[in-house]
């Protein structure tokens, strides 16, 4: 199997065209003509996501963020990511990156979240695409029934992989929660969408202080906030089962925790 050709259905899945202006997606280096019969995804292009795709023997790495998001004016080994480049390319590995295009992709990053915490009904946009509403930004959808916002944040936190964060709420613990958005990664730009579609919570990553305090009082969804990281890494298995039913290839998704953040300590009482 080339990599040309494992490009090209990862490109079908999630077109290139579909990305933010000032997103860095595709391929990041490799040879199209090169062998690419194992594939590792990862949400992250870190040092320890490159160990683990050599130890394994993959040639393609595939990750959700990009490596190479701003312009640079050198790939030297005098840098982490030069070293990174470095490292992929005497090893023999090509790397691919889809992000805001596999955000908006219908299944995408939030289809997979979505389902990961429990939404089991038919899911719609936040944020309809403008050329094709059954795509765009985040999710909406419903659980079978209603639970409270305590039980839909233990639920969240056992559905998603475990980190130093963990998962947090702002709202009634015992709020009814039955109409539910999502948005994978960070999501505070979606806090009017959320509140305008009228849904009983919002869960998504990095929400900050004063924008998460005054959305509160509004009296509006409850909110949820994960590790970046985990609330992404759901889609990983999406696209590796994707890629396998099209392609021959042996796949794997990397379970390294590779959030920024490493320790959590509660504060005193």
């Amino acid at each position: 199997m080339r990599l040309s050709e494992v490009i090209a259905v990862l490109e079908e899945f999630y077109p290139p065209a579909w990305a933010e202006s000032w997103d860095a997606v595709g391929l990041v280096c490799g040879d199209p003509d090169q062998e690419a019969s194992r594939v590792l995804f990862a949400v992250d292009p870190v040092a320890a996501v490159v160990d683990e795709a050599r130890e394994w023997g993959a040639d393609l790495i595939v990750t959700h963020h990009p490596l190479l998001l701003r312009g640079v004016s050198s790939v030297a080994a005098t840098t982490p990511k030069g070293r990174l480049i470095h490292r992929m390319i005497t090893s023999g590995m090509a790397l691919h990156t889809a992000h805001t295009n596999a955000d908006v992709a219908d299944p995408g990053v939030s289809d997979a979240l979505a389902r990961a915490v429990g939404l089991t009904g038919p899911l719609r946009p936040m944020v309809p695409s403008a050329d094709d509403p059954a795509r765009g930004l985040g999710r909406i959808g419903e659980l079978d029934a209603p639970v409270t916002l305590a039980e839909f944040t233990a639920r969240a936190a056992a559905g998603l992989p475990a980190t130093a964060q963990g998962v947090r709420a702002a709202g009634d613990p015992d709020r009814p929660v039955r109409t539910v958005a999502v948005c994978g990664g960070a999501g505070d730009s979606l806090l009017d969408t959320a509140r305008a579609a009228g849904v009983d919570v919002y869960l998504t990553a990095d929400l900050r202080h004063h924008p998460a305090s005054e959305f509160a009082e509004y009296d509006g969804p409850a909110l949820v906030d994960a590790a970046h990281w985990a609330t992404e890494w759901p889609w990983l298995a999406d696209a590796e089962r994707r890629l396998a039913l099209k392609l021959d290839v042996t796949t794997r998704v990397s379970t390294l925790v590779t959030d920024a953040w490493s320790l959590h300590y509660e504060g005193a009482k």
